[in-house]
């Protein structure tokens, strides 16, 4: 066994090991759950980002910035990552103050309804499971990569990986090994592409040497490689992509059941919200670095097959052999994280939010939960073997089944006093069917959509049309009154002026990321790159009016309005 092999050993084990500790602290159901609603920022934070970073990002999307897209995926504001502040502000906080088991049982309790709550449950077995089965295959590909094993057999062994220790632990093993997968994967990630920047002569020789790769000659602009042979007819159809994405991203950061059911987990409400801030700049940050690496592979090897290789080949070739192991061991964290998260949570909703057990006995309920993992963890493990891996379109097509069915009855769930259990229900209903139904059709080549026509933005559109039209044909029960009305109580016990002022300070972390991002980028890449592609003006000014210029300066546009907001929306909340 090779050092890459070791180390991936080693962590595997250390994380099983992690959960066996853990699952011998379940006493009840709150604990298998939602960790007993003990954990502290920390804690949040990690499970947080562990449960998105996960294959799609190190595999797919550092693969799929390698390919072609460079430029674009580390100029960009990472507008996603503010569905974390948004999410926290204007429904996690309500969420926790719930205390729900699951995030489809606070819909059902929210709208007093079985039904809202089974469907709600429905869309979290199909679309998470989707993301499990892809999560599953990248961890069989990099294994199988790694190893002797066979694809076959790496499948096999990447799903007992986490299947062990979630089965047994619950939420209480997630969360801990989520934080520990964490600064695994972000501490090799940033030594990692230290690493490669000061091998290859530091950022602006960089940008010069990607500039000059000719079958690549758009990679570093801020739209990317566009045109024949891609999806983009035009740098105009890939703006307008971006933008669906990022929006259907956010509210998956702000509502999705693996973002949001976090919430339910944490000590108080300003864990929930210093922990979503602080994840907000992570996750950004996080991503610009492996974007940033995915297009620095190039220089190493411009053609590597499949493009989801290339961060596992930069691991091998080009990184020192402990930092490699230590970023193969990194990315396995991340794949296995984001798949005990999803085996978790599909697990939870098949035995608590679609009706098909009901028992008060906790020990039986235990049982049975930890028996639904187990069904449905084979279900995904028999379709990882039958179905072709296509780890980056499958996790983006999830995503926006998210943002189209829970993204408008997620929020005014929270804001709307007129939201009837009808409209919650055929909204959630409305927004799956119209994403799913054309993206089906464009996926067998019945369909051509244009960016305009997205599917996530036809289901978003038809789930909050119909969620506003049943709203206005039927009546508002009293429970749901009651509910919505209690729901807005802040407990007295989250006043608390030292907390406030130290969820204040995380604030302020959204405000600095926003002033030093935009000169960051400026010196460091916009203005090597017009040096390379000769758009500087004839005195050697900067010209302000590219594509790349513009996306710099909107950190600046996008954190710092967005940090001033959270911090006077925090004061007003709790303060005395």
């Amino acid at each position: 066994m090779d050092i890459y092999t070791v180390t991936i050993a080693i962590s595997i084990l250390v994380y099983i090991a992690i959960g066996g500790y853990a699952g011998r602290g379940i006493k009840q159901l709150d604990d298998y759950y939602v960790a007993g609603r003990r954990a502290p920022t920390l804690i949040i934070l990690g499970t947080l980002v562990a449960s998105v970073m996960s294959s799609t990002m190190f595999l797919g999307e550092a693969g799929f910035s390698y390919a072609g897209q460079a430029g674009p995926y580390v100029l960009f504001p990472q507008t996603a990552c503010i569905g974390y502040v948004i999410g926290a502000l204007f429904f996690g906080r309500y969420l926790r103050r719930s205390r729900a088991t699951t995030v489809a049982d606070f819909f059902g309790q929210r709208f007093n309804s079985t039904r809202v709550q089974a469907l709600a449950g429905f869309t979290i077995i199909l679309a998470l499971g989707g993301y499990l089965l892809a999560v599953t295959q990248g961890a069989g590909i990099l294994l199988s990569q790694l190893s002797d094993l066979s694809y076959a057999e790496a499948l096999v062994v990447a799903w007992l990986s986490y299947t062990l220790f979630t089965i047994y632990s619950g939420s209480r093993g997630v969360i801990l090994t989520d934080t520990l997968m964490f600064l695994l994967f972000t501490f090799a990630s940033f030594f990692a592409i230290v690493f490669l920047v000061d091998h290859f002569g530091g950022w602006p020789s960089i940008i010069e040497d990607l500039v000059a790769i000719e079958d690549k000659a758009d990679l570093m602009s801020w739209h990317g490689i566009v045109g024949s042979g891609t999806e983009w007819p035009t740098a105009t159809d890939y703006l307008i992509w971006a933008l669906v994405i990022d929006f259907s991203w956010m509210l998956v950061y702000s509502v999705s059941p693996w973002q949001s059911s976090r919430h339910l987990m944490a000590k108080n409400e300003h864990v929930v919200l210093r922990a979503a801030i602080i994840a907000c700049v992570v996750v950004a940050l996080l991503q610009v670095m492996v974007y940033g690496m995915g297009g620095v592979i190039n220089l190493g090897k411009s053609d590597i097959e499949p493009y989801e290789s290339a961060t596992i080949w930069a691991s091998l070739y080009m990184l020192p052999k402990v930092l490699g192991a230590l970023m193969l061991a990194g990315i396995v964290a991340a794949i296995l994280s984001s798949a005990s998260t999803f085996l978790s949570l599909v697990g939870f909703s098949a035995s608590n939010d679609i009706g098909i057990h009901k028992s008060l006995d906790e020990k039986k309920t235990l049982f049975f939960s930890r028996a639904m993992m187990l069904v449905i963890g084979l279900l995904v493990l028999a379709a990882a073997f039958l179905f072709p891996p296509d780890i980056f379109w499958l996790t983006t097509f999830i995503a926006t089944v998210f943002a189209s069915s829970w993204g408008p009855v997620g929020f005014m769930s929270i804001w709307s006093k007129r939201i009837t259990e009808s409209a919650a229900f055929w909204g959630m209903l409305s927004g799956l069917v119209c994403n799913v139904v054309p993206k089906f059709f464009e996926f067998i080549g019945m369909l051509d959509l244009s960016s305009y026509l997205d599917p996530a933005i036809i289901g978003a559109v038809a789930s909050l049309i119909v969620t506003i039209a049943v709203s206005r044909v039927t009546f508002v029960s009293n429970e749901e009154k009651a509910y919505i009305q209690k729901l807005h109580q802040t407990p007295a016990d989250e006043i608390n002026s030292k907390r406030t002022r130290n969820t204040c300070l995380a604030s302020g972390v959204l405000i600095a990321n926003g002033l030093i991002m935009p000169p960051v980028l400026i010196n460091y890449y916009v203005r090597p790159y017009q040096s390379a592609t000769g758009t500087l003006f004839s005195d050697g000014s900067l010209n302000w009016f590219t594509g790349e210029a513009m996306l710099a300066l909107s950190w600046f546009v996008l954190y710092v309005p967005l940090g001033i907001f959270a911090m006077r929306a925090i004061r007003k909340n709790y303060s005395r």
